[in-house]
């Protein structure tokens, strides 16, 4: 089944997806990167998020490929530019910076992809990226020439979601970018949650269980844990265990 529709029959079945961050700056070693792979799996992590704003560290070998032979998780990509695209990888976020007024993120570094994923055998899933404040200057932040959206501001995130719903857009994903000092809010995620039909990701600043909870019960679909996972595989076991549990009672009559 094609991710999309993965994570849309989840949404439909009341249920949600946990997915571990991989920024190939951390994977330092192939031992590394093979362990905490290890680790996501024996968690129940549902799918492998590769990507980051800024990759600076070359370790002599292609993460993407060294996961595709070591696991069965699926790889979605959310590539910062079209040098980051990989056509090993199951899907590409077709990442829209519809938080912020910069061209480049908003269509231009899509305009020069677009060939070059048309050669590819990828997912392509459009999706509306919406950076968050939360609590810290961002790589992201940084990187793109935006300002990001107001922590305590659900209704401007939620509105934004919908237009780029009405856009075309597949998929809402609200970041907090790595480092952020704190998650996004749930409020948010609910307005959000409420306003569009489709799919919402949520990340950025996810530390512990608890947080992860919450967001989840807000309406997240798909949580996405990068930092937390990386230093501390054990909790994956926490978030995977309470995602288990909120879905079967959500399923229940």
């Amino acid at each position: 089944m094609a991710i999309l529709d993965t994570i849309s029959a989840q949404r439909q079945a009341g249920a949600s997806l946990i997915a571990q961050l991989v920024d190939p700056d951390d994977a330092k070693s192939f031992d590394l990167l093979a362990d905490r792979v290890y680790q996501a799996e024996r968690a129940g992590v549902d799918m492998l998020f590769i990507g980051g704003s800024l990759i600076t560290q070359s370790h002599g070998f292609d993460p993407v490929s060294a996961i595709k032979e070591m696991s069965r998780l699926p790889i979605v990509t959310f590539p910062s530019t079209p040098l980051q695209l990989h056509e090993e990888a199951d899907a590409v976020l077709f990442l829209s910076l519809i938080s912020g007024r910069n061209p480049e993120y908003l269509i231009g570094h899509h305009v020069a992809a677009a060939p070059i994923m048309r050669h590819m055998d990828l997912e392509v899933i459009p999706t509306g990226y919406m950076l968050v404040d939360c609590g810290a200057p961002t790589t992201a932040q940084y990187i793109s020439h935006s300002m990001p959206m107001p922590y305590d501001k659900p209704e401007i995130a939620a509105s934004t979601a919908l237009a780029g719903q009405m856009l075309g857009l597949k998929v809402i994903y609200l970041d907090g970018g790595s480092g952020s000092q704190r998650s996004i809010h749930p409020d948010m995620v609910a307005a959000v949650k409420e306003w569009v039909e489709i799919p919402i990701v949520v990340g950025g600043g996810i530390r512990t269980a608890q947080q992860a909870e919450e967001l989840l019960a807000a309406g997240a679909d798909v949580l996405v844990v990068g930092n937390a996972a990386w230093k501390d595989p054990e909790i994956m076991h926490a978030i995977c265990t309470l995602k288990q549990a909120q879905s079967r009672a959500r399923r229940q009559p």
